[in-house]
């Protein structure tokens, strides 16, 4: 009886600690400490407000919302109708965020992206780090349309740790000279040089070869892609290089 009554308390004591778990107060999201502002990173969202975003192609944004300290894509509007990128430009530059999808979800990071209206959707011009569900999205995926990879031109490690849906992960993306890292919680997963003999051959003889613009800039914007489903952004920082 005696051993019945200790367990007992023993497995209150461990219920209530996991109760008073504290989560990760609002007040610790999107913001910079000391050491990340000493080192010239600047935030793209400040978890309240918008400023600093609007739609690809438009001077307003729709089709997002705040949620939690997050940029929300709602998902509402169909395929890519509601992209976002930055009012500033990038051409050198680290960036990271965090991310989450819901199930089946499929959106992206885009980088030097620019507007012309030769193009229809800004994956027509920018390269897009994929970010999808790799388990539960309901077609079949190549290697080159799973999370992490550039998409439809370079493949991602396949052993990634890509945390489950619900749950968020730390995207990063360096770009120095037209040498591209797309890293995924901690570890870098593939690497290429934009514009050489190599990026040449897999726009030409791959899914971008009826895109002339597709990866052409130079600078450009950073964007997020809504594209359907409902896919969560917040702490999305950025340092020039």
């Amino acid at each position: 009886m005696k051993k019945i009554l200790y367990f007992s308390f023993i497995i209150a004591v461990i219920a209530l600690n996991m109760q008073c778990k504290p989560k990760a107060p609002e007040s610790s999201l999107n913001v910079l400490t000391p050491d990340e502002i000493s080192q010239g990173w600047n935030l793209l969202f400040d978890g309240t407000s918008f400023n600093g975003w609007r739609n690809y192609g438009r001077d307003s944004l729709e089709g997002w919302a705040i949620d939690s300290g997050c940029m929300l894509a709602l998902g509402l509007g169909g395929d890519h109708a509601n992209d976002v990128i930055t009012i500033d430009e990038y051409e050198n530059f680290e960036l990271s965020l965090e991310w989450k999808t819901s199930p089946g979800g499929n959106s992206g990071i885009l980088f030097n992206a620019v507007e012309d209206t030769a193009a229809k959707a800004i994956y027509e011009i920018a390269p897009e780090y994929q970010l999808v569900d790799d388990i539960g999205f309901p077609d079949k995926l190549e290697e080159w349309q799973k999370t992490a990879s550039c998409y439809a031109m370079y493949t991602a490690d396949p052993n990634k740790t890509l945390l489950p849906v619900g749950q968020f992960n730390v995207s990063k993306i360096v770009v120095n000279n037209g040498h591209v890292e797309h890293w995924l919680n901690g570890s870098k997963v593939v690497e290429y040089q934009m514009w050489s003999p190599q990026w040449d051959s897999l726009k030409a003889n791959g899914k971008w070869k009826d895109y002339p613009l597709f990866g052409s800039a130079r600078k450009g914007h950073i964007g997020l892609q809504d594209h359907g489903k409902q896919t969560w952004f917040r702490n999305i920082k950025i340092r020039t290089l």
